[in-house]
């Protein structure tokens, strides 16, 4: 993790903690669900390694970054727009209009809407573990979850009852 370099940046309201190295295009990191930017550590060194400034944020809730206390501070709309104040504040369009998305589990959802919302903020995208899943209202995601992988599951086993 040798010259990984974290600061905290004020966005959307909250301040969001960074981990970033490397000069070049900028590639944006989403981390997972319960994971923190530390999941994106080996990428980081070897992409600023090959010419890219790796960023990864602990997105809102997780690690350095704020924690609103009310559940409706969290929707997907806050998550973007928390996205799109880091990327004014790191990487505003007059510099660099389009960077780079990688997105894993709870990041990789975060990243398809950040795709849909802002299109004109995102060159390419590449995602884990997670396919695009239009909304749909009926759609209960940990009842499913539950159904197909059992009470072990890592996301049930974190529900409170």
């Amino acid at each position: 993790m040798e010259g990984i370099q974290h600061k905290t940046v004020s966005v959307n309201g909250i301040n969001m903690h960074i981990a970033e190295k490397g000069e070049g295009p900028l590639i944006l990191f989403l981390h997972g669900f319960p994971e923190l930017w530390y999941s994106w550590r080996n990428q980081i060194n070897g992409l600023a390694a090959l010419g890219y400034r790796a960023l990864a944020p602990d997105l809102r809730g997780y690690g350095g970054t704020d924690a609103p206390d009310s559940v409706a501070d969290y929707t997907c709309c806050h998550v973007v727009g928390d996205l799109i104040a880091l990327l004014d504040t790191v990487a505003p369009p007059e510099k660099e209009d389009k960077v780079f998305v990688v997105g894993h589990d709870w990041g990789a959802i975060i990243a398809w809407y950040l795709c849909l919302f802002r299109p004109d903020r995102v060159k390419a995208l590449f995602n884990l573990s997670v396919p695009f899943i239009p909304y749909d209202p009926r759609f209960k995601p940990v009842e499913t979850w539950k159904a197909f992988y059992g009470k072990d599951h890592y996301i049930v086993r974190f529900q409170v009852r």
